[in-house]
């Protein structure tokens, strides 16, 4: 998961609100320390061309929960919370400008974000996770402390409460979205959550099996592109209109052995025998070695690389990871063992350890109806081509609370679901992948209108290329028949049939104990 991830565009213009003006120093704001939260910092900044004139707030919440403000000069009454990437612990001591505090703050809000309650630099990856308060804290708890703290930092300095709180974020900040939701119904009048890693021990775990399955038969990077494109080649038209994207990779079955290299070659355009069988575990997804369940949905097929970046591909997470088979997830979150040798793993048997110790990782509740009856609104988005958290899962996930809540009709009233053919992990890839969710969900909040399709930009060199509409799921985007494919408004969103089933996302482990 990314570390940072905030790629949304913020082009639209903010909802009218009332504008508030500080009634309190920004250095005043130091006395609100108590035995809960300190605040060490509060300075005022002027004016810049990248934020507006605002006052800057650092602090702790116990035992070490590092959070930052940022409140305009000019405030429109609204909080805007936004998500973590990867591990968290990001460094909050820095003057360097942030999405929240520039694209956000210009729209008038008040922002917050936090570390989660570590620091990656000092305990970088998932080593911090030793320390149980620590994984408590970045699990679910620093979400709740910070929002408390922001809207209790913005009422003294405004003399007026936050009128409407929004929380948004993709990969790990995706999760924290529907913790939020789940866990803290109140907490947010509107919440955006992009690519969740929603099934936490199941996606980790998942990692290390496929790269165990590539450590014994390892595809080099360069080969890739190759894979990529002959799946594009069979599956890119299955919707009707070739176009460089996938519409939908459950509809796509292409046969990695198409690609088995002849007898004695091995090069960039072909796959060995081992390579076929590793690829084909990569797209099935974790089995029970015993039973042949799948435990953890695969990754779509689509997803292996666009040659943009290499952390829109396999490589960052399977082909080249940069932390062997998530290998700190087991050292540190489940077995306490620096020494942990991966070769001792049993995939049924620790997926059940993991699900059992970590619970409170999970973000698969699907009975949602705390955060309806608050008013709240969930806006959920996924891209078809991520190669870093499977958007089966994702699709999976909604459909069980569609289920849990009654059906379609009765779920679209407070959470709708969009998806992104061909867009990676929260951005980038082939298809169309940066959209104002902020202004939509505004709207739904503060005006009761909900979103029926996102309109999203794809470009090249700073240009916008192409547009398309994103359709509430299960709906799709379908080509009208005239004008150009690169035009959203030559698009309908119509029904489609059915896809094939997916794993969903779990709530009770998965076999025996450790």
């Amino acid at each position: 998961m990314p570390r940072s991830i905030f790629v949304i565009v913020f082009a639209f213009a903010s909802l009218s609100a009332q504008t508030l003006k500080p009634t309190l120093a920004c250095g005043d704001l130091r006395s609100l320390t108590d035995n809960q939260m300190s605040i060490g910092y509060a300075v005022s900044f002027p004016a810049t061309a990248d934020a507006p004139e605002h006052c800057r707030v650092r602090g702790q919440i116990l035992p070490q929960v590092g959070f930052e403000v940022n409140l305009p000069a000019q405030w429109n009454g609204r909080l805007h919370m936004s998500g973590n990437g990867g591990y968290a612990g990001d460094a909050l001591d820095h003057d360097r400008p942030t999405p929240p505090r520039t694209a956000i703050l210009q729209r008038g809000y008040a922002t917050v974000v936090t570390d989660t309650g570590h620091s990656a630099a000092t305990e970088p990856l998932g080593t911090f996770a030793a320390d149980r308060q620590k994984l408590l804290d970045y699990a679910f708890r620093s979400l709740h402390v910070t929002a408390v703290a922001a809207k209790t930092i913005a009422r003294a300095y405004y003399g007026s409460a936050v009128t409407r709180s929004y929380f948004q974020g993709c990969s790990t900040g995706g999760r924290q979205a529907l913790i939020l939701a789940q866990r803290f119904p109140e907490d947010f009048d509107g919440i955006i959550a992009g690519a969740p890693v929603l099934d936490f021990t199941g996606t980790m775990t998942s990692y290390g099996r496929m790269v165990q399955a590539f450590q014994s038969a390892p595809i080099a990077y360069a080969k890739l592109p190759a894979l990529a494109s002959k799946i594009y080649e069979v599956c890119d038209a299955k919707d009707g209109l070739k176009d460089g994207i996938i519409d939908d990779p459950r509809r796509c079955h292409f046969d990695p052995a198409k690609l088995l290299c002849k007898t004695g070659t091995d090069d960039a355009t072909c796959l060995t025998a081992p390579q076929v069988d590793a690829a084909k575990k990569m797209y099935e997804g974790t089995k029970n070695p015993r039973t042949g369940e799948v435990i953890f949905t695969g990754w779509p097929r689509g997803s292996e690389g666009f040659g943009d970046s290499a952390g829109q591909s396999w490589r960052q997470y399977v082909v080249d990871p940069p932390e062997p088979m998530r290998v700190g997830f087991f050292r540190y979150w489940l077995f306490h063992d620096p020494n942990w040798d991966y070769r001792t793993i049993d995939w049924e048997r620790d997926l059940a350890y993991a699900e059992q110790k970590l619970p409170f990782m999970a973000a698969v509740e699907k009975d949602l109806t705390p955060f309806k009856k608050h008013g709240g609104k969930l806006l959920m988005y996924t891209g078809w081509a991520d190669p870093v958290v499977p958007p089966q899962d994702t699709a999976a996930y909604y459909e069980g609370v569609v289920k849990a809540m009654g059906g379609l009709a009765p779920t679209r009233d407070f959470y709708r679901f969009f998806t992104a053919p061909g867009m990676g992990h929260c951005a980038g890839g082939p298809g169309p992948n940066q959209f104002d969710a902020i202004s939509a969900l505004e709207q739904w909040v503060e005006k009761g209108t909900a979103p029926d399709k996102l309109i999203a930009t794809h470009s090249t060199n700073g240009k916008i290329d192409r547009t398309r509409p994103l359709c509430t799921y299960p709906l799709v985007a379908r080509y009208k028949g005239t004008g150009s494919t690169d035009e959203a408004a030559n698009f309908a969103c119509v029904a489609a049939p059915p896809a094939p089933p997916t794993v969903p996302a779990k709530t009770t482990s998965t076999g025996g104990q450790r």
